[in-house]
């Protein structure tokens, strides 16, 4: 009489590379679920572009020329912004309560759960582009040139990019206070260097030369591109995929910073 033994074995995550659609959307819906108790983040990341944008163009009442020459460059930079650090935090506060540890335990691949987060956090990027966007061009006035589905999509691809960069830059950061501290090494330079306050061919050589490897610069370069041509340039293509390859790059990245902390 022979007995047979059964072992069982504890389920392995999922490999990194591995992306499954049912794993991605389930973790997109638990992240939008979370959000959805936090009134004061969902009203940050929807609201506060389109504040923005209002008190601009009243600074500049005076002057409406100056609000269409920066206010579409804006339009793109200010999603950017508030993504970055709303998303920054949010995953920050998954990874610190052990949140991110328990998933990681779990059947679920690394790309599903950057996918998963970057679906939800998108999802709320495509609101408040649409938002900023209707608000600019209906209600404050920005005259465009070009289509404003051009300047839509400039801004939607913006926002993710500012999720993409949240996501990476959570890994580095042991607290809030720190997330928050990223912004002037992550973002400033960005701002400073990405063509909004004068050309980027004005620029000290060398700075020109960083200006041109930052994806916030061909942003701008993108929204000038609506703001001055009826249709679709070739130079309004290469910035859109420069930045949405610079988005995908980014939540690489990410991905690859997700790591269990214990044994």
């Amino acid at each position: 009489m022979t007995t047979t033994t059964r072992t069982t074995t504890a389920p392995r995550p999922a490999p990194a590379g591995a992306l499954n659609l049912a794993r991605t959307t389930a973790t997109a819906a638990r992240v939008l679920r979370q959000l959805r108790h936090d009134p004061r983040t969902i009203a940050l990341m929807i609201l506060i572009p389109c504040v923005m944008l209002f008190l601009l163009r009243y600074v500049f009442d005076g002057s409406p020329r100056t609000f269409d020459n920066i206010g579409a460059s804006l339009l793109g930079i200010f999603p950017l912004i508030t993504m970055f650090l709303v998303t920054s935090i949010a995953t920050l506060r998954e990874r610190t309560s052990g949140t991110l540890e328990r998933l990681l335990a779990m059947p679920l691949g690394k790309a599903d759960l950057i996918a998963g987060y970057a679906l939800a956090f998108g999802t709320l990027a495509v609101i408040q582009s649409a938002l900023a966007t209707g608000l600019a061009l209906w209600f404050l006035g920005l005259d465009v040139t070009g289509s404003p589905w051009l300047l839509l999509l400039v801004a939607l691809l913006d926002a993710l990019l500012g999720t993409a960069l949240g996501l990476f830059v959570s890994a580095f950061a042991a607290s809030e206070f720190q997330a928050v501290q990223f912004m002037p090494a992550v973002i400033f330079p960005q701002l400073l260097l990405c063509g909004l306050f004068t050309p980027r061919d004005n620029m000290h050589p060398a700075l020109e030369a960083i200006s041109n490897v930052l994806p916030m610069s061909y942003a701008v370069d993108g929204m000038n591109e609506v703001l001055k041509h009826t249709d679709m340039t070739a130079n309004f293509v290469r910035d859109a995929l420069i930045v949405a390859g610079c988005a995908l790059l980014v939540l690489g990245l990410g991905a690859a910073t997700l790591r269990r902390r214990t044994a």
